[in-house]
């Protein structure tokens, strides 16, 4: 589904594309889950977009990659549906944040 960013407004967001198989899978999901929980309550929100972009490192489905990240690392914050992050099918959200940006991370 999907969501509209008008409904985070006047929150911090970290958006982030994350993989189930990558090697930082453990400290970088720990320390996500940490961060949310010491600042949710002051307005941060972490948005985890699942990507198999880089190595193959997120094969798994939707459903599994939910699995995974919930049961594993009890993530409070919101893991959506896999996306691209590069290329002609990436995500418009992240299409968006790439062009705003330039540079390095830019087109």
């Amino acid at each position: 589904n999907e969501i509209n960013l008008g409904d985070y407004k006047g929150r911090v967001l970290i958006i982030v594309n994350v993989a189930s198989q990558c090697g930082l899978t453990n400290s970088n999901c720990t320390e996500l889950s940490q961060l949310y929980e010491k600042y949710k309550q002051k307005g941060l929100e972490i948005l985890a977009f699942p990507c198999n972009q880089f190595g193959a490192q997120e094969p798994g489905s939707n459903e599994q990659i939910q699995e995974f990240v919930c049961t594993r690392f009890k993530a409070e914050f919101p893991v959506f549906d896999k996306v691209d992050v590069n290329g002609d099918k990436a995500d418009p959200l992240y299409k968006y944040l790439k062009s705003s940006k330039g540079g390095l991370f830019g087109d």
